[in-house]
């Protein structure tokens, strides 16, 4: 009996996240989390619950302007190593979005695994901002490269990240926010005072605080004060902006 081949995995964009304009000038790619380790495709509700309420919040905000936001489906669980698959998944969907609608300003918004491919994926040439959201960082290892920062010259950057987060390490996206900044003045980072992994706690300010962000970016509306505090900031202070309730009115 002839063995069948075995079918080559593809990633691929979800449907745009509610009516999509009529005329896109700007697109927001939304990265969920994955494992470290891992050859098994992700379940598609699980993996996206994660992003699709914060794309919801960021297109109602531009869809006057004709933003529209996609989910990538990986196609690995995992990062896996070198091979980075979720890095090269991002590139390939900012590759789609740009066959699909043309020259718009991409945003990569990552979460959690999510959020370091959104990092590394920032050098292609039709991204102009990354926004990650607890991005989970390898530890440091004298034997390994660092992670790059290179790519990030020429972005726009947020990240955002818990204080009490037990899942991915906030010390390491500080460190990180810190290597990158040297090079590129356009990166700030938000702590949330407390809050865990999930951002449960002060989820409508982490909300506002990315919409505040992605029109910024992508549509040059003025940051709200403490997004263009902390942009202005030098590091460290750029890099340890608390968020917590009170900002909440700041970005709505």
């Amino acid at each position: 009996m002839a063995q069948q081949a075995t079918p080559v995995r593809s990633a691929r964009l979800g449907r745009a996240l509610g009516p999509e304009p009529t005329a896109v000038s700007g697109v927001v790619l939304l990265l969920p989390g994955g494992d470290e380790v891992s050859s098994r495709r992700p379940s598609p509700m699980l993996a996206t619950a994660s992003v699709r309420a914060l794309g919801r919040r960021l297109v109602r905000a531009g869809r006057e302007e004709g933003l529209t936001a996609h989910v990538v489906h990986y196609r690995y669980r995992g990062w896996n190593g070198s091979e980075a698959h979720l890095a090269r998944d991002a590139s390939w969907a900012t590759d789609e979005v740009v066959r699909r609608y043309g020259d718009v300003p991409v945003c990569l918004v990552g979460v959690d695994m999510g959020g370091r491919a959104a990092l590394h994926a920032a050098g292609h040439e039709a991204v102009n901002s990354v926004l990650a959201i607890a991005p989970w960082l390898p530890e440091s290892d004298v034997a390994a490269s660092p992670e790059p920062v290179k790519q990030l010259v020429g972005r726009r950057v947020l990240i955002v990240h818990g204080t009490n987060d037990q899942r991915t390490d906030p010390e390491l996206s500080f460190r990180l926010a810190a290597r990158a900044k040297k090079a590129n003045r356009d990166v700030c980072r938000f702590e949330v005072h407390a809050d865990r992994h999930g951002l449960h706690q002060y989820r409508d300010e982490v909300h506002a605080l990315a919409a505040d962000f992605v029109m910024g970016v992508v549509y040059g509306r003025a940051f709200s004060r403490p997004v263009r505090d902390a942009l202005a900031a030098p590091p460290p202070l750029g890099l340890r902006m608390p968020l917590a309730a009170g900002f909440g009115s700041s970005f709505r």
